[in-house]
């Protein structure tokens, strides 16, 4: 059996990210989610590619503060503290924090499998 008590706060931000992420699976050696920690501030996004689909992940976002946009090419999803946002494979979606809005967006992201499956996605 294997228990691990991570705290966030000793974990360094991935380098090179649009906004700060923190990886609490590979401190925690997970092997079948990927669970990361952001902290986004206005007119910041979450991921590196923008809009993007995944193959074979379901990616879920948690709001724990503050307010998310999530970007789809059919509208823009606002989502609130203690809600949540699934993306199913191969939906389209790009996570970010609205340039007027009025604070950061602390968030917990999961991904399963957690693989590196994305692709960027052109808008038609």
């Amino acid at each position: 059996m294997g228990y691990h008590v991570v705290d966030p706060a000793d974990l360094d931000p991935e380098p090179d990210r649009p906004s700060e992420m923190k990886y609490v699976s590979e401190a925690a050696d997970l092997d079948h989610i990927g669970l990361r920690t952001y902290r986004v501030e206005p007119g910041e996004s979450i991921p590196l590619s923008g809009l993007h689909y995944h193959d074979e992940q379901e990616e879920v976002f948690y709001v724990r503060e503050g307010q998310l946009s999530v970007e789809t090419p059919d509208r823009t999803y606002t989502v609130d503290p203690g809600q949540f946002f699934v993306a199913e494979p191969g939906s389209p979606h790009r996570a970010h924090v609205a340039a007027d809005a009025d604070g950061e967006c602390r968030l917990l992201g999961m991904g399963a499998p957690p693989q590196s499956d994305g692709h960027g996605y052109e808008a038609s």
